[in-house]
């Protein structure tokens, strides 16, 4: 196990639960990495299925995996029998309840090389929700021996009635910080809001440099996942790999855009909470925007407490939307025209 994990938090979260023999039959792993949130994981798996574990409960219950067992090696390189890994299929980037509905059954068959039947959804806010109905029955009733990990940098995406059912480990949650670029461009839109001529013209003029940027970006990303993809460096490839490869760029394209626009949307979101911090006379609170407070304090002052927390509420609703099949430029028209300024 590597060190820093063995010596964190989380961890020493997880040890004192098995330390009581408290083995949840549900875990959901949350944080802004998700390596670190896998690598929990896949020691946790280890840990529960090692053949000489280092240490053990007073009841019995591996606490700390061996590492060189035939079990802790096979978990390290994802071929072990009894720990499945679940990820967002290629094209859709999402978990479907096909995936879901198979490895549910797979846990109800009893281990084969190890002592539980284990499976670790890596991305689990991209189950669609058929997958998560399918899931949340699993949960309720999980088969003896069974352990389900979920892990996700997004936990408010997953039902509320998954959550309620998972032990809780955060890993690694760093403070928000906004890029230049995502600055410069929340900079823009504050400083165009501050004079109070946000009328439908003004709110389209926001919205096209907004679009503007996401097609910048958008080009940048596929210019760096194309030169990384392997179907750059492998032009004599089968038609079956080359078309394998497609997928992963199409989906490795996706999943950085959607990444890098969540960031535009939350720098926006981070100043729209600067505002109704400023609405409430709340004036102990360090400002996530602090070269803009005069913008900020001229936008607080037209608004009620109510609208300014209004707008907080549209704006998270806007960034769920862009997670389903909604045209992205609609959801960002809408979501700007809501918006009290």
């Amino acid at each position: 196990m590597d060190p820093d994990l063995a010596s964190s938090k989380p961890w020493e979260l997880l040890r004192r639960s098995l330390s009581r023999d408290r083995l949840a039959h549900g875990y959901l792993f949350f944080g802004d990495d998700l390596d670190s949130l896998e690598a929990g994981a896949e020691a946790l798996a280890q840990t529960l299925n090692c053949s000489a574990p280092a240490e053990r409960s007073p009841g019995g219950t591996p606490m700390a995996p061996c590492g060189r067992c035939a079990n802790c090696e096979r978990i390290a390189a994802r071929n072990h029998a009894d720990v499945t890994w679940v990820r967002p299929e290629n094209k859709s980037r999402q978990i479907s309840a096909e995936q879901t509905r198979e490895v549910v059954r797979t846990i109800t068959l009893k281990p084969m090389q190890g002592r539980h039947k284990m499976v670790i959804f890596a991305g689990a806010d991209r189950m669609n929700t058929s997958a998560a109905n399918i899931f949340l029955k699993t949960l309720e009733e999980p088969p003896a021996g069974s352990v389900l990990i979920l892990l996700t940098t997004e936990p408010g995406r997953l039902l509320e009635t998954i959550l309620s059912r998972c032990q809780r480990v955060g890993f690694g949650v760093r403070p928000f910080r906004v890029g230049d670029e995502v600055a410069r461009w929340v900079t823009d839109f504050a400083r165009k809001a501050a004079p109070g001529s946000t009328g439908v013209l003004a709110r389209y003029q926001l919205l096209g440099t907004l679009l503007e940027s996401l097609g910048a970006a958008r080009e940048r990303i596929e210019e760096q996942c194309t030169a990384a993809s392997p179907l750059a460096k492998y032009p004599d490839a089968t038609p079956a790999q080359k078309e394998q490869w497609e997928d992963a760029l199409t989906a490795a394209i996706e999943a950085e855009y959607r990444r890098r626009r969540g960031e535009y949307l939350a720098g926006l979101q981070a100043w729209l909470r600067d505002v109704w911090l400023k609405a409430c006379g709340v004036t102990d609170q360090a400002a996530f925007f602090p070269t803009l407070e005069t913008a900020t304090e001229a936008v607080a002052a037209r608004l009620r407490r109510e609208q300014a927390q209004t707008n907080l509420e549209n704006w998270e609703g806007t960034q769920r939307l862009l997670h389903t099949n909604v045209q992205e430029a609609l959801a960002l028209e809408v979501g700007l025209l809501r918006l009290h300024l």
